[in-house]
């Protein structure tokens, strides 16, 4: 854990809106969240939409929406704004342009004019070595002023980092410790394209550093460039943040890198690697927080309940781990069953009301669900699993299957029976006492007299009543429903069963 006199911590999550906010992005902003909380610092949002290729319409509005569920609200982004705005990369041109110049101008990046064909000539002929593609150099050579007054006329060029061909640089991850890479290895990468947008190496370091940001918290794909960026922050002599490259997510199977094209695959399992869909099927961000919060950091060998205010207080950066982590949706069904049973059954029952009005009970409230989900709290796992068990109680009517009703090793005419003497039994307690307390004594007592195991007497009820075989406490739910619709739906059943027992006979 963070000690009390950690100073503020400036984090920033960037994602791109080329895409719906997935689990990768969103532990890694929850991670950011909660050092800026834990150490009263700031959670700054950070739109770098410079890719207009791979700009999807809508994607940024789901982002800001997924992470304001799962409860991670910034303090500075482009619809709060701030101090070091803007917070768009797409309205920072002329700031990454200004800071490429300055090193150009410094000698440590130099503009190139090489034409596309060139450069895929290049890469050909590179190949054909066995060399692995990289920028030759040729550029490097032009007498900088001849350079400029090229650059000047408009010839079309992009800025590469003139990255040092000797020694070696060392960069230093929280996670794996000083990562030292032979400067000959590393190319001249582009800085700024030719149209004049900055690329995220050069405009995720200037905006780190204009906006104070102290630790970066980024995936490890970020791993192979991470000496280029640490050589961009030495070249302009800028204090470093600390680096933090999160863990990889694998399949669930641990057997492969987890991604994006895996999640029409998760879909038709009803599991989804995008925040919104998960919301969607029945999770609570609490469930999802806990979970993701898990893949990659742990508190102890076996504390595994987490609210937002314990991840708060007990997260550390130092207790990160680099290794892979599988994504284990049976875990998440784990925290989201967990999480339902923590919450109060006021809460539960204003966030069941959503699955129902979407499962076509609009006119259900949570008043209406309050006294349902002490009955189905323990017996759910997702939020829209409740309008499948608990549906009935809003129907006018139910339909029950006709060969449902008939009780296991019982045939149609002696579950009509039951069904019969089971109607008799209830139709006696008085409505105003039709209570667990004051219908399950009798039911008993005729499963006694009747010499059959209470299963068999109370499934005839339970599927009459419900239209189900699986429901609620039957006698709970008979209180609910209540003693004069209770009674219409038996004599409904009992009809089904007259029908079955008559066509046996025949």
């Amino acid at each position: 854990m963070t000690s009390p006199t950690s100073p503020p911590a400036r984090v920033r999550f960037a994602p791109s809106p080329t895409g719906f906010l997935h689990l990768g992005g969103a532990r890694t902003a929850l991670y950011d969240f909660l050092l800026a909380r834990q150490t009263g610092g700031q959670f700054i949002l950070r739109i770098e939409d410079t890719d207009r290729k791979r700009y999807v319409p809508g994607a940024e509005e789901d982002l800001m929406r997924s992470l304001r569920w799962l409860g991670l609200e910034w303090d500075e982004g482009p619809d709060k704004g701030g101090p070091y705005g803007p917070y768009r990369q797409s309205e920072r041109k002329e700031i990454y342009q200004k800071y490429a110049r300055q090193l150009v101008d410094s000698g440590q990046a130099y503009y190139c004019f090489c034409t596309p064909q060139r450069l895929a000539q290049m890469r050909k002929e590179q190949q054909a070595r066995g060399e692995p593609p990289h920028y030759d150099g040729t550029c490097r050579l032009i007498p900088p002023e001849e350079a400029r007054r090229r650059a000047e006329s408009g010839e079309p060029h992009v800025i590469r980092f003139k990255t040092p061909k000797t020694g070696t640089i060392t960069a230093r991850d929280l996670l794996r410790g000083d990562i030292t890479v032979e400067n000959r290895t590393l190319d001249d990468y582009i800085l700024v394209k030719s149209d004049g947008w900055a690329l995220y190496h050069l405009a995720a370091m200037v905006d780190d550093h204009l906006m104070g940001i102290t630790h970066v918290i980024r995936g490890s794909e970020w791993l192979p460039t991470f000496p280029l960026h640490a050589h961009l922050y030495r070249a302009f002599g800028w204090e470093e943040p600390v680096w933090v490259h999160l863990s990889v997510f694998l399949k669930p199977s641990g057997k492969g890198k987890m991604s994006k094209r895996d999640a029409e695959v998760f879909r038709k399992g009803h599991k989804s690697i995008f925040i919104k869909d998960l919301e969607a099927l029945g999770y609570l961000p609490e469930a999802v927080n806990n979970w993701i919060a898990l893949m990659g950091w742990s508190y102890d060998d076996h504390t595994e309940f987490f609210t937002m205010q314990d991840l708060i207080e007990k997260f550390d950066l130092e207790r990160l781990k680099p290794s892979p982590a599988a994504v284990n949706f049976s875990k998440l069904d784990h925290f989201n069953g967990l999480h339902i049973r923590a919450l109060p059954e006021a809460d539960l029952a204003r966030r069941l009301a959503p699955y129902f009005h979407a499962a076509g009970y609009a006119k259900v409230t949570a008043d209406d669900l309050r006294p349902i989900v002490p009955l189905i709290q323990t017996r759910i796992t997702t939020m829209d699993e409740a309008p499948k068990i608990a549906g009935f109680f809003f129907r006018h009517d139910v339909e029950p299957v006709p060969e449902e009703l008939i009780a296991k090793k019982l045939d149609a005419a002696q579950s009509l029976e039951v069904a019969r003497r089971a109607r008799d039994v209830l139709a006696a307690v008085p409505a105003e006492a039709f209570t667990p307390e004051n219908t399950e004594p009798p039911m008993r007592a005729l499963v006694e007299e009747l010499g059959l195991k209470a299963g068999q007497v109370f499934g005839v009820v339970r599927v009459a009543v419900t239209g189900q075989r699986v429901s609620p406490p039957l006698f709970e739910t008979l209180a609910i429903v209540g003693k004069a619709k209770t009674l219409e739906r038996m004599d409904k059943a009992i009809k089904m069963l007259e029908a079955l027992a008559k066509k046996n006979q025949e």
